[in-house]
Protein backbone atom coordinates (compact mmCIF):
# COMPACT_ATOMS: atom_id res chain seq x y z
CA UNK A 1 0.00 0.00 0.00
CA UNK A 2 2.77 2.43 0.90
CA UNK A 3 4.61 1.77 -2.37
CA UNK A 4 1.43 2.51 -4.29
CA UNK A 5 1.09 5.80 -2.38
CA UNK A 6 4.61 6.81 -3.25
CA UNK A 7 4.16 5.96 -6.92
CA UNK A 8 0.85 7.82 -7.04
CA UNK A 9 2.49 10.75 -5.28
CA UNK A 10 5.38 10.87 -7.73
CA UNK A 11 3.32 11.03 -10.91
CA UNK A 12 -0.35 11.89 -11.01
CA UNK A 13 -2.32 11.95 -14.25
CA UNK A 14 -4.72 14.85 -14.67
CA UNK A 15 -8.03 14.53 -16.49
CA UNK A 16 -6.43 16.11 -19.56
CA UNK A 17 -3.84 13.35 -19.61
CA UNK A 18 -0.92 15.55 -18.64
CA UNK A 19 1.48 14.28 -16.01
CA UNK A 20 2.11 16.34 -12.90
CA UNK A 21 4.89 15.79 -10.43
CA UNK A 22 4.01 15.10 -6.82
CA UNK A 23 6.18 15.84 -3.82
CA UNK A 24 9.91 15.35 -4.22
CA UNK A 25 11.59 12.26 -2.81
CA UNK A 26 13.03 14.42 -0.01
CA UNK A 27 9.56 15.73 0.87
CA UNK A 28 8.13 12.21 0.83
CA UNK A 29 10.88 11.13 3.26
CA UNK A 30 10.11 14.08 5.54
CA UNK A 31 6.38 13.35 5.59
CA UNK A 32 7.07 9.69 6.28
CA UNK A 33 9.43 10.79 9.05
CA UNK A 34 6.75 13.03 10.55
CA UNK A 35 4.25 10.18 10.63
CA UNK A 36 6.86 7.84 12.10
CA UNK A 37 7.70 10.47 14.74
CA UNK A 38 4.03 10.62 15.72
CA UNK A 39 3.62 6.86 15.80
CA UNK A 40 6.72 6.31 17.95
CA UNK A 41 6.13 9.34 20.20
CA UNK A 42 3.83 7.80 22.78
CA UNK A 43 1.67 10.92 22.36
CA UNK A 44 -2.10 10.87 22.20
CA UNK A 45 -3.71 12.62 19.23
CA UNK A 46 -7.07 14.42 19.48
CA UNK A 47 -9.41 14.95 16.58
CA UNK A 48 -12.90 16.34 16.94
CA UNK A 49 -12.81 15.94 20.71
CA UNK A 50 -11.79 12.27 20.78
CA UNK A 51 -8.34 11.00 21.75
CA UNK A 52 -6.56 8.39 19.64
CA UNK A 53 -3.38 6.39 20.11
CA UNK A 54 -0.39 7.13 17.85
CA UNK A 55 -1.03 4.20 15.48
CA UNK A 56 -4.64 5.29 14.92
CA UNK A 57 -3.47 8.87 14.37
CA UNK A 58 -0.90 7.78 11.80
CA UNK A 59 -3.50 5.72 9.93
CA UNK A 60 -5.84 8.72 9.83
CA UNK A 61 -3.11 11.09 8.62
CA UNK A 62 -1.99 8.58 5.98
CA UNK A 63 -5.53 8.50 4.58
CA UNK A 64 -5.61 12.29 4.45
CA UNK A 65 -2.17 12.39 2.82
CA UNK A 66 -3.22 9.82 0.21
CA UNK A 67 -6.32 11.93 -0.54
CA UNK A 68 -4.16 15.03 -1.03
CA UNK A 69 -1.70 13.15 -3.24
CA UNK A 70 -4.47 11.94 -5.55
CA UNK A 71 -5.56 15.55 -6.03
CA UNK A 72 -2.01 16.95 -6.36
CA UNK A 73 -2.60 19.13 -3.29
CA UNK A 74 0.65 18.57 -1.39
CA UNK A 75 4.11 19.49 -2.66
CA UNK A 76 5.90 20.23 0.62
CA UNK A 77 6.07 19.00 4.18
CA UNK A 78 4.64 22.32 5.31
CA UNK A 79 1.62 21.79 3.04
CA UNK A 80 1.16 18.31 4.53
CA UNK A 81 1.16 19.83 8.02
CA UNK A 82 -1.20 22.64 7.01
CA UNK A 83 -3.62 20.57 4.93
CA UNK A 84 -3.59 17.18 6.66
CA UNK A 85 -2.02 17.27 10.13
CA UNK A 86 -3.29 20.53 11.64
CA UNK A 87 -7.06 20.36 11.75
CA UNK A 88 -10.14 18.40 10.88
CA UNK A 89 -11.26 18.94 7.31
CA UNK A 90 -14.81 18.19 8.49
CA UNK A 91 -15.21 20.36 11.59
CA UNK A 92 -12.28 22.75 11.16
CA UNK A 93 -11.21 22.08 14.76
CA UNK A 94 -7.50 22.02 15.43
CA UNK A 95 -5.95 18.64 16.15
CA UNK A 96 -4.22 18.40 19.54
CA UNK A 97 -1.24 16.39 20.73
CA UNK A 98 -0.67 15.31 24.35
CA UNK A 99 2.76 13.81 25.03
CA UNK A 100 4.00 12.31 28.29
CA UNK A 101 5.63 14.98 30.46
CA UNK A 102 4.66 17.85 28.14
CA UNK A 103 1.77 20.29 27.96
CA UNK A 104 -1.02 19.49 25.50
CA UNK A 105 -0.69 21.58 22.34
CA UNK A 106 -2.10 22.10 18.89
CA UNK A 107 -0.76 19.58 16.39
CA UNK A 108 0.61 22.11 13.86
CA UNK A 109 3.38 23.49 16.13
CA UNK A 110 4.21 19.94 17.26
CA UNK A 111 4.64 18.75 13.67
CA UNK A 112 6.60 21.88 12.68
CA UNK A 113 9.01 21.25 15.58
CA UNK A 114 9.40 17.62 14.47
CA UNK A 115 10.05 18.80 10.91
CA UNK A 116 12.80 21.15 12.12
CA UNK A 117 14.34 18.23 14.03
CA UNK A 118 14.22 15.99 10.95
CA UNK A 119 15.85 18.64 8.82
CA UNK A 120 18.55 19.42 11.35
CA UNK A 121 19.32 15.68 11.59
CA UNK A 122 19.91 15.71 7.83
CA UNK A 123 17.17 13.33 6.84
Amino acid sequence: MRIVSVVVGMLLATQAGAVVAGPSAATQREISGLMQALESSGCRFQRNGSWHDPAQARTHLQRKYDYLLKRDMVDSSEQFIERAASRSSISGRAYRVACPGAAEQDAAPWFLAKLRQLRSAGR
